[in-house]
């Protein structure tokens, strides 16, 4: 047999070796390589809030991260409050998987466990937003809230993410100037804030967002908080009050929650569900950035077109917020251990997190001063 012969033989044994082997371990260690979904994954979520409102636009713009990261292997289709259920009824039909999913606040759920409403309700023991989703992800609060919802027979998987600004204390017909106007108010908030506004005498009335408006316009409410300039304005707020209280501890660290069918979760691909771990955090920046555009248009548009008054809201009412405050904590925490353990955490997450922070940031206030302050007249030319 010549030399080149030999080496002709050589190469094919050497070529159906290597594929055999490619074909061995296209089996064993890559099976998702070896078997390609067969069609995309559907899945049916709702949000919490009107279609028009920009917390509609967080919950697709999630979606849309979703969906464009998997390639089309995932479609998650997204409707509005009240097409399918209550936007306070979310939690319970993803639990049944009546929907595959939804976008909403853990605030709503307080009326199974109050401890839930910690997750954004009240001052936070000095925590902003981002702060307590710095104690929900590495602190302990993740697993705490995962332990409620296993305890309620719950079978969702939840997702908090998106720091929203401190809302304002509300809209009301006049401005607030002491805390004795709340007494007798008739006012819309929900979860734990209830306790803080009743505390301080309102007849508190918990309303989802679409239905603040008309409430407010057919006289069945005085005063009302929601979240937002851009929410607040695109709800209709400016319709029916020209007056606007900044500034509160009533909600000064809420989230937003992405919930998932436990179920429908699990089963996905591990790389789908990496996906939407990914997305998450991404959308949590995302909706910061944006939150600030949009939300600081909205403002000098209430202002300039709608005509409102925005006031700060009375040193005096948030003393007042704060010792309601540590009396709901007290009450709540001797009434349910879940409360007290909670609380309890976030105060020790607090107790080193917020002395950093505010040690470390600087005062804004007197550069914006600077930037903005009126520039010297030159010096006149002899």
């Amino acid at each position: 047999m010549s030399e080149q012969k030999n080496k002709t033989l050589a190469r094919r044994k050497f070529l159906s070796g290597a594929a055999a082997v490619g074909a061995g371990a296209a089996t064993l260690g890559f099976p998702m390589v070896a078997k390609a979904q067969a069609a995309p994954i559907t899945l049916r979520f709702q949000s919490t809030w009107p279609t028009k409102d920009i917390f509609h636009e967080y919950a697709q713009d999630f979606v849309n991260k979703v969906n464009t990261m998997s390639a089309g292997r995932l479609k998650i289709e997204l409707l509005p409050a009240g097409a399918v259920v209550k936007a306070f009824d979310l939690i319970d039909a993803v639990s049944k998987g009546t929907l595959d999913g939804g976008h909403g606040v853990v605030a709503y759920w307080y009326g199974k466990n109050n401890a839930m409403a910690l997750w954004g309700s009240g001052p936070a023991a000095g925590m902003d937003p981002n702060m307590v989703l710095s104690w929900h992800k590495y602190g302990g609060g993740k697993a705490m809230l995962d332990e409620i919802y296993k305890g309620l027979n719950l079978d969702v998987t939840s997702f908090l993410y998106g720091p929203m600004p401190t809302q304002p204390l509300g809209w009301f017909k006049k401005p607030i100037t002491k805390p004795e106007d709340f007494k007798g108010l008739k006012f819309r908030t929900v979860g734990l804030s209830i306790d803080i506004f009743a505390g301080m005498g309102a007849a508190v009335n918990a309303l989802p967002g679409a239905e603040i408006v008309p409430a407010l316009d057919r006289g069945l409410l005085d005063g009302a908080e929601f979240n937002n300039a851009s929410s607040d304005r695109i709800l209709g707020f400016a319709d029916v009050s020209k007056v606007c209280m900044l500034q509160s501890y009533h909600q000064s660290g809420e989230q937003f929650e992405i919930l998932f069918n436990k179920k429908k979760f699990d089963a996905l691909p591990e790389d789908l569900r990496a996906i939407i771990n990914n997305a998450v955090e991404a959308c949590s920046a995302d909706m910061s950035w944006k939150a600030i555009d949009r939300y600081s248009k909205d403002y000098i548009e209430l202002q300039q077109k709608d005509k409102v008054k925005f006031y700060k809201t009375p040193d005096s009412v948030l003393k007042k917020q704060l010792e309601i405050w540590d009396q709901v904590v007290t009450k709540k925490s001797a009434e349910n251990p879940q409360f007290a353990k909670i609380y309890a955490s976030m105060k020790d997450f607090a107790k080193r997190a917020v002395p950093w922070q505010n040690d470390t940031m600087v005062d804004f206030k007197p550069a914006y001063r600077q930037a903005f302050a009126k520039p010297a007249a030159a010096p006149k030319k002899s």
